[in-house]
This record gives structure tokens, sequence and C-alpha cells, in this order.
């Protein structure tokens, strides 16, 4: 069975930078699209990003795009979100997920099959 391990929440100012990895380990999710979604206090796990395994396409939320870019090293098996700009809004737990999923439907938790257990960004104003 296949794990994902976040890191690289934190706390930050409004308009500073954080770069968020998500490692798999136990299996190597080939041919899986990875996503990143969030969820803050009070609210349900909404999407962010997410990448095909090729890295040749990538989708974003509305509320993240021009700011976070996605990107994945399938030899090192990891992901990556780089979010910069960042604002109060974007305070939540960072998940990322693994799936074989349409890519071009919207996606949703559901269409993932794994899941980390979460990483804490906080943006202070």
């Amino acid at each position: 069975q296949g794990q994902l391990v976040e890191s690289g929440g934190g706390l930050v100012q409004a308009g500073g930078s954080l770069r968020l990895s998500c490692a798999a380990s136990g299996r190597t999710f080939i041919g899986y699209v990875m996503g990143w979604f969030r969820q803050a206090p009070g609210k349900e796990r909404e999407f962010v990003a997410a990448i095909t395994w090729s890295g040749g396409s990538t989708k974003y939320a509305d509320s993240v795009k021009g700011r976070f870019t996605i990107s994945r090293d399938n030899a090192k098996n990891t992901a990556y979100l780089q979010m910069n700009s960042l604002k109060p809004e974007d305070t939540a737990a960072y998940y990322c997920a693994a799936g074989r999923v349409v890519f071009t439907a919207t996606l949703t938790p559901s269409n993932f099959l794994a899941w980390g257990q979460g990483t804490q960004v906080t943006v202070s104003s």
C-alpha cells in the first residue's frame, strides 16, 4: 500500500511564499494524477491544483491561478506545490492525493484514492 507524506507547511506573512512537497513511498503511483487539496476549519475540502503523470497538463482552482504552481519529479516520487503571494485566505491544512482520474473533468476529493496526512499553512496579515 502506498503512502503520501506532505511537508513544507508553516507560518508565513501575507505576500510570502512556501513550497510544499509530497513524497510517495511504498509504491510509485505510476500513471496517477497528483493533486493538492486544502481544508480550512469549518469548511469542506477544496481542490487547489492537479498535474498529470507526464506533467504535461496542470489544473488550478481560480483562487490560486497565477500564484501557485504544481510540479512533480517522478524519479523522486515527489510532487510539489509552490505557493507565492500568499494571502490570509490561503490558511488551511493542505493535503496531497493520488488518483486515476479523468483530467478533463471537475476534480473532487472522491476522485482520489490515496491521501497524505496534511500539512498546515498559516498566512498572517
